[in-house]
């Protein structure tokens, strides 16, 4: 159960047990990224800042693609959902961060959001049947990580992008702040 503050935006527990303090602190980070991402045209979205190629178009469809890769493949083992399943990723490594100037924001939200909804059910289904202490199903590491560091990692991705997302869209339009205004 994620935990909200005054304005209704979601805070980890005070003093919460491990598995709560994991997902309030990932939902945290999740709405600070729709936050910055948030309310731009395809400009705003296709924007960069000095030698970066990263925007917040590719930010968003590449979290979509680590969404569904940390928690459909790897702790579930299921298949790559589309429009991974249709990538050369041998050919074009960095398909998700280029491809995302030919998608509107709205094709680029979707993505986004539809990922994410699939993880929270995945990790809902992970913590059902076992907790934070099971192993992935799939991994390309020598010996799989368990849900708690998919987790960890995951938050970690979001933090550093966040940050990427600060500098973008202040660029953009001068938004700045941790937080949505109260």
């Amino acid at each position: 159960m994620t935990n909200f503050d005054e304005q209704s935006r979601p805070e980890p527990p005070v003093a919460g047990d491990e598995t709560a303090t994991l997902l309030g602190s990932l939902e945290r980070q999740r709405a600070t990224f729709a936050w910055k991402c948030g309310g731009l045209d395809k400009a705003g979205l296709q924007a960069t800042v000095g030698a970066s190629s990263i925007t917040l178009g590719g930010l968003l469809k590449h979290l979509a693609l680590v969404e569904d890769n940390y928690f459909s493949v790897r702790l579930l083992g299921r298949v790559a959902a589309s429009p991974w399943d249709k990538v050369d990723w041998e050919a074009d490594r960095d398909w998700d961060w280029h491809s995302a100037a030919d998608d509107t924001p709205e094709q680029l939200f979707a993505l986004w959001h539809d990922a994410v909804a699939r993880s929270r059910s995945a990790i809902e289904e992970a913590l059902t049947g076992g907790g934070l202490d099971q192993l992935v199903r799939f991994t390309t590491w020598s010996e799989p990580p368990s849900l708690r560091r998919i987790l960890i990692d995951l938050i970690e991705e979001y933090a550093r992008h966040v940050g990427h997302a600060d500098l973008i869209r202040e660029s953009v339009d001068g938004l700045v702040g941790e937080d949505p205004p109260g």
